[in-house]
């Protein structure tokens, strides 16, 4: 319950009338507030595109969506409970650094931070102007505490708490004390907030039980949770205070329609989720963004080409298909004729075939010894071939057969499965999948 307080008024006017308190909230009209909100990116800048249902999402799409919204709803909040990037490999860093482009040309209101999003630092945070906020932030000045918007006559609190439990600095002398675990200040930033008469947000990577036993919810009105995989989850009241679980690897937003009576309590809502399949159009405003993003990609792969040209030496484990012909010409000609023998030229088709994160399934052992490294050098490594699923080859041809393939005695889950995961292939199921390929 918000606690702006009423004016004091004539004394004599008072008495005897209890609905005009000084202590109770100054009612309002109803109003009415729209929210639109995303969970973790988890370092997608676009999904893969390589699943039955195709490329689902990305920041180009969310872009898009987000100007046909404003225009429907001027008024709009946008809030995102951060986990924007990923530091999973070498080429994390330069997607990292346009993921952050992107969101800033989005217009968020609001971002809560993640650990995660501390990969590479506060400084490479600060190279793009993000309304970033992290309440329990030991160290002033680094960032909000919260973040104010008011808007359509609605005032609007942001707030983020960074679980100290999760943090992957506890173990570093001296870094573990970034934030702090007593609620004790976020309590008394959301009491200010809520006497002000704005709504209550609150982000957190808790799960929600977790967050009701640690977090002082009976002052906030929203409560942003752990997200989940991919999909949201359903909202859900506890107490005064309404839980969101928003999707991750932004292939959706979640859409907030809401109603505040006099005090500003949310009195009803309405949630949907929003899908950003292929129809949706991509944002012209972010069309020099991605060029240049691709541009990057394309010159440090090449760049890592030469550095391998120059190293390499010997003769490749690797001998390509035309090698299996000779010995095993229906498994051959049945691969000849499925999509992998295309697999290539597909990435090819989207202006993907530089991007070393869609070659190492749609090649021949990229980025292992004597694998593929460009069509100049490794034309013969092209697509997904046998030796993709069973293995370096040329020891087994020179021995006529007598020495097995690497990955001889492996099932087809695991075969399959190092290209076909839960990020590329959200539909996989071995069986249909492989009646197509089946030999």
């Amino acid at each position: 319950m918000k606690r702006a307080l009423l004016p004091l008024l004539a004394l004599p006017l008072l008495v005897g009338n209890a609905s005009c308190s000084e202590t109770e909230p100054r009612k309002q009209p109803p109003a009415v507030a729209t929210i639109v909100y995303s969970g973790n990116l988890d370092g997608e800048l676009e999904p893969c595109g390589c699943s039955e249902t195709g490329n689902l999402g990305g920041i180009l799409r969310r872009a898009g969506k987000l100007a046909e919204l404003r225009k429907l709803h001027p008024d709009l909040f946008l809030i995102s409970s951060g986990g924007l990037l990923a530091n999973a490999s070498p080429r994390d860093r330069l997607k990292s650094e346009y993921i952050l482009k992107g969101m800033a040309a989005m217009d968020y209101d609001a971002i809560g931070l993640q650990w995660r999003d501390l990969s590479y630092g506060v400084d490479f945070l600060k190279q793009a102007a993000l309304p970033w906020s992290a309440s329990n932030w030991r160290e002033k000045g680094v960032f909000a505490q919260q973040r104010r918007v008011e808007r359509g006559g609605v005032k609007l609190a942001f707030f983020a708490w960074l679980d100290p439990e999760s943090s992957p600095f506890r173990r570093m002398k001296g870094e573990h004390g970034m934030v702090t675990g007593h609620p004790d200040r976020l309590r008394d930033e959301l009491r200010e907030a809520n006497r002000r008469g704005a709504l209550t947000v609150l982000s957190t990577t808790l799960e929600a039980a977790r967050a009701e036993q640690l977090l002082p919810l009976q002052e906030v009105d929203i409560l942003i949770v752990k997200s989940a995989y991919e999909r949201y989850g359903e909202p859900r009241r506890s107490g005064r205070t309404l839980i969101l679980q928003p999707g991750s690897r932004g292939m959706r937003l979640g859409y907030l329609h809401l109603e505040l009576d006099g005090r500003g309590d949310i009195s009803s809502w309405r949630h949907e989720v929003i899908p950003l399949p292929e129809s949706v159009p991509d944002a012209p405003s972010l069309a020099g963004w991605y060029e240049e993003y691709n541009a990057r990609v394309k010159a440090a792969y090449l760049a890592n080409v030469e550095q391998r040209r120059l190293q390499r030496s010997g003769q490749s484990p690797y001998t390509g298909a035309e090698a299996c012909r000779g010995c095993h010409l229906k498994p051959w000609e049945r691969w000849s004729e499925s999509p992998h023998s295309r697999a290539f030229q597909a990435l090819e088709d989207v202006g993907k075939s530089f991007d070393p994160d869609c070659i190492i399934c749609h090649t021949v052992g990229f980025e292992k010894p004597g694998g593929y490294i460009d069509t100049r050098l490794t034309m013969h490594l092209l697509d997904v071939q046998c030796e993709s699923c069973h293995g370096a080859g040329r020891e087994h041809v020179e021995s006529k057969g007598e020495k097995p393939t690497p990955n001889r005695g492996w099932g087809r889950e695991k075969i399959c499965s190092q290209c076909h995961t839960r990020p590329h292939s959200p539909e996989f199921d071995s069986d249909s999948y492989w009646e197509r390929i089946a030999h």
